[in-house]
């Protein structure tokens, strides 16, 4: 029970370490319905998004139960109504007689990790909390760049001369590459 050279679902499946590609959720036939749900989704979420321009993708997943969920993030931030547009983009574009699927269309958390550039623009002026491989900063996002971006905070020194301490402003700037995690610090 081999697979035929031509058939791109048992390789993909056999790559994967699969044993037996030939049932449930292991068959070339799943693999193949599976990737054109996740086509179809996919090109439903880009005609939703540039209908949306405000509105950008963080996340977009599908298992392999046909549960989809999509995190979406915007320049003004995201509605219930942004999400229920994208997810009526997607949901009536499919057949639930072909495709038996759950779909979750969600706004990235307030507490959750920025992840792409343009989710730190919507956010100067905000403080962060970044970890680096060299260590964590906290302050405030004063700026950003194509490969950057920049923190000020306060910090209390040793005085040049004499006893005590005063406070002094701090600037660094951080390279996208650098940031292993980066979090808006929520004021309550």
């Amino acid at each position: 029970m081999g697979c035929t050279s031509h058939n791109i679902c048992c390789i993909f499946a056999k790559l994967n370490g699969y044993k037996s590609i030939h049932e449930g959720t292991s068959s070339p036939l799943f693999y193949y319905w599976f990737l054109m749900l996740k086509d179809k989704v996919e090109s439903l979420l880009n005609k939703a998004l540039e209908e949306y321009a405000s509105l950008f993708l963080v996340d977009f997943t599908v298992g392999g139960d046909n549960s989809i969920k999509v995190v979406l993030d915007g320049d003004q931030g995201v509605s219930l109504q942004d999400c229920m547009n994208v997810s009526r983009a997607i949901e009536h574009n499919l057949d639930r007689e072909e495709e038996d699927f759950s779909l979750e269309v969600t706004s990235a958390g307030a507490t959750s990790p920025l992840r792409l550039p343009r989710q730190y623009n919507k956010n100067i002026g905000r403080k962060l909390k970044v970890k680096t491989s060299s260590g964590e900063l906290e302050g405030t996002l004063v700026e950003t760049s194509t490969n950057s971006i920049t923190l000020e905070w306060k910090a209390r020194e040793p005085k040049p001369v004499g006893k005590g301490k005063v406070t002094v402003q701090k600037k660094q700037e951080i390279a996208f590459s650098d940031i292993q995690e980066a979090k808006v610090k929520l004021k309550f």
